[in-house]
């Protein structure tokens, strides 16, 4: 993990088409603006894991439907 400290303004590039900007500090919140090309998904760490929960869930459905349906047409 790459560790850096930065000020209200100062920014980080991340390849040549992300930029993340360190909007204002308070306390123990950051804001941080980001920067990246439209085809990118950008989420918070909760949001992310859910869409992941969300992703195996509906896998799980469609095996279970797959499995129903050759168990139907093999009657």
């Amino acid at each position: 993990m790459l560790i850096l400290s930065r000020l209200k303004g100062e920014k980080i590039m991340i390849g040549q088409d992300i930029v993340l900007t360190v909007l204002d500090v308070a306390g123990d919140q950051v804001r941080i603006g980001i920067e990246a090309p439209k085809d990118i998904p950008i989420h918070r760490e909760e949001i992310y894991k859910a869409i992941q929960t969300e992703n195996q869930a509906a896998v799980k459905m469609d095996l279970n439907a797959a499995s129903l349906l050759k168990a139907v047409k093999g009657k």
